[in-house]
């Protein structure tokens, strides 16, 4: 995991494209500037992206999606055959049995103009509906062993979850490809003893790092939280979070400091010298170009040591757990 090692890759999160609430997104002012940044994603060789069916608020539900698939079309066939499309199924109440999901995958590969390559439960049930989960992913296997989908992967799943469903898609041939977790400096549980990290390593499989940037707090050293693109529920975070974190903020800063990319890389590479490829949310060409950088370098030992120290003293500065998460 130190600096010298094959380390993953970066993708890129798409949760902020139609989320009005959490992301300020609005059509007319976003979409041009969307579409540059997902060329600008290729001409920088991030070929991975995430994106559900439930990103979008309100009307604007499956806009992620829908602006995916437009942009994969628009790109050049042969930057089409290196990309990587995974999308999330929401385990919503209504959604049921081994065909829950299929008008969901349809109107999903719908959207996404048939570019789609990996299919994901994009929460755990455990909590509320444990017995909601297993046919759910039952049905996903099929879509795998139908030729549907290439591959398959959950989300928001704890060490003990992981392992049941891995069992139950192995005992039907069907491999995992990969999990993706809350994981960043400010949300490290996933790399604790005995978790999903852990997990991973062991059944190899691909952990994937969402939120890797913090909604934005690890990717600058100043932020004017007063300004536009920050919506009421982030500006409250930023004020409760960043005023904590000044001792990380310098480390990063300093590690940082003339290397490609700045802190926000610094942020990435943290992710990637843990073993887990990170998807930060992109929106604009200058934050693609930041995000690469981090591929230009790696943390050495000693300075993800010196995070990974900083970061155990930080419990007061913590992400929000997402309330999905399993145990």
């Amino acid at each position: 995991m130190a600096s010298g090692n094959e380390q993953p890759g970066l993708g890129v999160g798409t949760w902020a494209w139609g989320n009005q609430f959490l992301w300020g997104y609005a059509p007319e002012r976003d979409d041009r500037i969307l579409a540059a940044t997902f060329q600008r994603c290729l001409e920088r060789g991030l070929t991975f992206f995430d994106t559900a069916d439930s990103y979008g608020t309100g009307r604007l539900n499956g806009r992620s999606e829908t602006l995916l698939g437009q942009f994969c079309m628009a790109a050049e066939p042969h930057q089409r055959q290196h990309l990587c499309i995974a999308t999330k199924l929401a385990p919503f109440p209504w959604r049921l049995g081994r065909q829950g999901y299929r008008r969901a995958f349809a109107a999903s590969q719908q959207r996404l103009q048939g570019q789609l390559n990996r299919v994901q439960l994009h929460w755990s049930t455990a909590r509320y509906a444990p017995w909601q989960e297993g046919p759910l992913v039952d049905g996903l296997a099929d879509l795998v062993r139908d030729g549907a989908v290439g591959s398959l992967g959950l989300s928001n799943l704890g060490p003990k979850r992981l392992r049941m469903i891995h069992q139950r898609l192995q005992d039907q041939g069907v491999p995992l490809s990969s999990l993706q977790v809350q994981l960043s400096l400010l949300a490290p549980q996933a790399l604790g003893a005995g978790g999903v990290a852990e997990v991973c390593r062991e059944l190899n499989i691909a952990l994937i790092a969402y939120s890797p940037l913090a909604f934005g707090l690890l990717s600058r050293r100043r932020e004017a939280i007063n300004t536009r693109p920050f919506t009421t529920a982030r500006r409250r975070l930023f004020e409760r979070l960043k005023p904590k974190m000044n001792p990380l903020l310098a480390l990063m800063a300093e590690i940082g400091e003339h290397r490609p990319g700045g802190i926000a890389a610094v942020a990435l590479n943290w992710c990637r010298a843990h073993g887990a490829m990170p998807i930060a949310g992109l929106r604009t060409p200058s934050q693609a170009d930041a995000s690469a950088d981090a591929l230009l370098w790696q943390l050495t030992e000693e300075e993800r040591n010196a995070l990974d120290r900083i970061v155990q003293r930080l419990d007061a500065a913590r992400m929000p757990a997402n309330p999905f998460q399993s145990s």
